[in-house]
């Protein structure tokens, strides 16, 4: 099996973003074996924050993660 980002978002059955603070995103994924896996992201300076940016960033991470995850999974054979 081929491990691929599209075959990773194609488990994910939630996404959810939160801001902490002033400047720190936190992305929450669910994924179809109901494991969740969080991935977070901040800047240093307040005033350059932007939810949009930090939030990619922080689902980015999170989907790091998956990879170890799945990898993990193809591999047990």
């Amino acid at each position: 099996m081929k491990l691929t980002e599209e075959k990773i978002r194609e488990h994910i059955i939630k996404k959810e973003f939160s801001k902490l603070g002033e400047k720190t995103t936190v992305c929450l994924i669910t994924l179809d074996c109901w494991f969740e896996v969080v991935g977070t992201s901040s800047c240093i300076d307040k005033e350059e924050y932007s939810q949009e940016i930090w939030n990619q960033i922080a689902e980015e991470r999170a989907i790091d993660k998956c990879w170890e995850l799945y990898w993990f999974v193809a591999h047990l054979d």
